[in-house]
């Protein structure tokens, strides 16, 4: 496993490193990339919930027919452009302020696609502020996939680079029970407010499975929209931090968010489809900046890492999920030569 350790230090510049984000704070913000979009946003959230509307009006007019599994892939993609908004909410790129950002963000979270914005705001916040950090970092924690080789246990650790995507399959089952587990623990702030939006979701979704479709309609349409939502959503997310070096505790805010991330190329269409996370550096070192500037701060940040010496990880979207599969793959190598 490769740590900051193993990544070179800044040797062209005098100034402490400490000093290093404050230039390029500055930079940015002469640039005006962290003002507020409200146009972008207007429009981005308006598509959105247009195609959640349109996507169960679909399902309602198709009725108990075999031809509503492709409603329920429509529906997969929708939920996960949902769960994309809600991210840009709980950063607050959307409002300035708290209090509607976290509105906004349970209508998306809890209410559109059943997942807990409390629970996920905190998960993620946690990410932020120290990113693939072994003890630290919740999405690289101990969990069903290890991306440490202490972490590593079983058949799923030996082969878990082979099980990588038919796993993401349950990544939306997975964040449902973990939003009810927090709900229940009172581990989210407004606990009551969030069950009620998290029961009504459920509710609605099971019932309009049961009274529009067949039996067996049903749980093919739960299986296939469940399923890649799921992929879908692990996608968005995967190739932004796995197979990247592991904080070693001695860097600073810029360098421990620029060297544990890696940016993917791509045009409008890998903008859309990732919701903007391709730009994952920038946004961990501006998570407030809205989504359309980050395309715009890349190359400034780009230029001013080279600048200080700091790597820059950015690759395209095949080979950051060949990186991060890779990774997974070195992890399990010490079970799989054990025989264990």
């Amino acid at each position: 496993m490769t740590t900051m350790a193993d990544r070179p230090r800044s040797t062209t510049r005098g100034s402490a490193a400490g000093s290093d984000f404050a230039e390029l704070n500055r930079r940015i913000s002469a640039a005006g990339l962290l003002r507020r979009r409200p146009g972008y946003y207007a429009l981005r959230l308006s598509l959105v919930g247009a195609a959640l509307v349109y996507g169960w009006g679909a399902f309602f007019v198709v009725g108990a027919s075999w031809w509503t599994l492709v409603v329920a892939a429509f529906l997969a993609v929708a939920f996960a452009q949902t769960a994309l908004v809600a991210h840009d909410l709980a950063h607050r790129q959307v409002f300035r302020t708290n209090k509607p950002s976290s509105r906004a963000g349970m209508i998306a979270g809890n209410l559109a696609i059943g997942m807990s914005y409390g629970y996920w705001m905190d998960k993620h916040t946690k990410h932020h502020a120290n990113p693939n950090h072994d003890d630290l970092d919740p999405d690289v924690g101990p969990g069903v996939l290890a991306w440490s080789p202490d972490n590593a246990r079983g058949f799923i650790g030996k082969y878990q680079a082979y099980l990588f995507f038919p796993l993401l399959t349950l990544l939306g089952l997975s964040l449902k029970r973990d939003s009810v587990r927090a709900i229940l623990n009172g581990t989210v702030k407004r606990r009551g407010l969030e069950a009620v939006l998290l029961g009504v979701h459920f509710v609605a979704y099971v019932s309009a499975l049961l009274l529009v479709l067949t039996p067996l309609q049903a749980i093919a349409f739960f299986v296939v929209h469940q399923a890649i939502f799921g992929v879908y959503l692990g996608m968005t997310f995967a190739p932004n931090h796995k197979g990247m070096p592991h904080p070693d505790g001695t860097e600073d805010f810029l360098r421990k968010q620029v060297l544990t991330s890696r940016n993917v190329r791509g045009g409008a269409l890998v903008d859309v489809a990732l919701g903007g996370l391709n730009y994952q550096i920038e946004h961990h070192l501006f998570p407030a900046m809205p989504t359309p500037n980050l395309r715009k701060a890349q190359p400034i940040v780009r230029a001013y890492c080279a600048e200080i010496g700091v790597p820059y990880e950015m690759t395209s979207l095949t080979d950051s999920y060949r990186q991060a599969l890779s990774h997974l793959h070195e992890v399990g190598a010490d079970l799989r030569a054990a025989g264990r």
